[in-house]
């Protein structure tokens, strides 16, 4: 299917669509000088490996395949817009967000082409691709020794994206991360990078194995069957996920005398909540008042009120936030048993 025969369907009739059939291509969009500018800036390098670039559901580099796959609702401002009701955000819909996502799965594809991850010091540096590679981890949001590329410190996760974070740094043009990174101990992985690619200059890959992609971009679906996975990996932190629990505990209605909003009233207690539950969680503070926030501001949203004089209110919000920290402490999500 060509993009006139589908751009202009409603949303339920869009969903219904298989993302195979709509004949989505990189060629001729947008996307085609962004892609050719992360060639330059590895051209720039003496780089001469060219990662080539697939339509696929998300942004990832298969493992052992030094290709790169770019989401397909990226392809065409459509999807971009049906992307963003269902999901709130498109990533990597801006040129310079594009670009940071793409030198990030570029490291991922040199690792890959040149069988990187099996070189001693690049073990001894970044630690074993073999690792295992888990949705959950820990972040140390002030340690120094990963650089800060994506977010959620992302370089944290796994030795693999500790690499493709510090190439993405290395990579990024204009960026002296000499200085940027002057007494942290991310400097010793981006001086070892940049020594590293040095040696590459001018070598072709070492690995470039045959590959079909339609083995690998998972497109062979409906847009509902896709975003209906995708929601329910993301449930926790789209904004609805609270709202049964919200409403519970900020119930008063229109009727009641004094009313405060909910959100307001969160606000000016948020100190307060926040060093209990962190004093019974012993979880972070930064990760605790990112919670009061996202439900600051979905109260807001929905105009939820309370009573001005309910004396067992702060002590419910404590009960409830700390379930949902409790909660994170085991999952990694701030989820309730349902």
């Amino acid at each position: 299917m060509e993009p006139a025969t589908w751009a202009a369907l409603g949303d339920d009739e869009l969903l219904e669509k298989k993302i195979s059939h709509l004949g989505l291509k990189l060629e001729a969009t947008e996307l085609q000088p962004l892609i050719q500018q992360l060639y330059d800036e590895l051209s720039a390098k003496g780089l001469v490996f060219l990662p080539p670039c697939h339509v696929g559901d998300e942004w990832f580099v298969p493992v052992g395949i030094p290709a790169i796959f770019i989401p397909f609702f990226l392809v065409n401002d459509r999807l971009r817009k049906l992307e963003r009701k269902m999901i709130l955000e498109v990533e990597g819909e801006t040129p310079e967000w594009f670009m940071k996502l793409m030198r990030h799965e570029a490291g991922h594809a040199y690792s890959y082409a040149y069988q990187l991850y099996k070189k001693k010091r690049w073990q001894q540096t970044f630690g074993l691709a073999s690792t295992e590679e888990t949705d959950f981890y820990r972040p140390r949001p002030y340690s120094r020794s990963y650089v800060v590329h994506l977010d959620d410190w992302y370089a944290q996760s796994h030795p693999d994206e500790d690499f493709a974070e510090t190439f993405a740094v290395w990579l990024t043009p204009g960026l002296d991360w000499r200085e940027r990174y002057k007494d942290w101990g991310a400097l010793p992985k981006l001086e070892y990078v940049d020594e590293l690619m040095r040696s590459l200059a001018g070598k072709p890959p070492v690995h470039q194995p045959e590959y079909h992609v339609k083995d690998y971009d998972f497109l062979n679906i409906k847009l509902k069957t896709h975003y209906a996975k995708k929601r329910k990996l993301y449930e926790d932190s789209y904004p609805d996920f609270y709202d049964n629990d919200l409403r519970h505990l900020f119930a008063a209605g229109p009727e009641v005398a004094g009313r405060v909003k909910a959100s307001v009233h969160l606000r000016h207690r948020r100190r307060v909540l926040m060093e209990s539950v962190c004093q019974w969680t012993n979880e972070n503070k930064y990760r605790v008042n990112k919670l009061l926030t996202r439900l600051i501001e979905r109260c807001n949203q929905l105009d939820l009120h309370v009573k001005h004089d309910d004396a067992q209110l702060d002590l419910r919000v404590s009960a409830y936030v700390t379930t949902l920290v409790m909660n994170y402490l085991f999952t990694g999500k701030f989820k309730r048993t349902k």
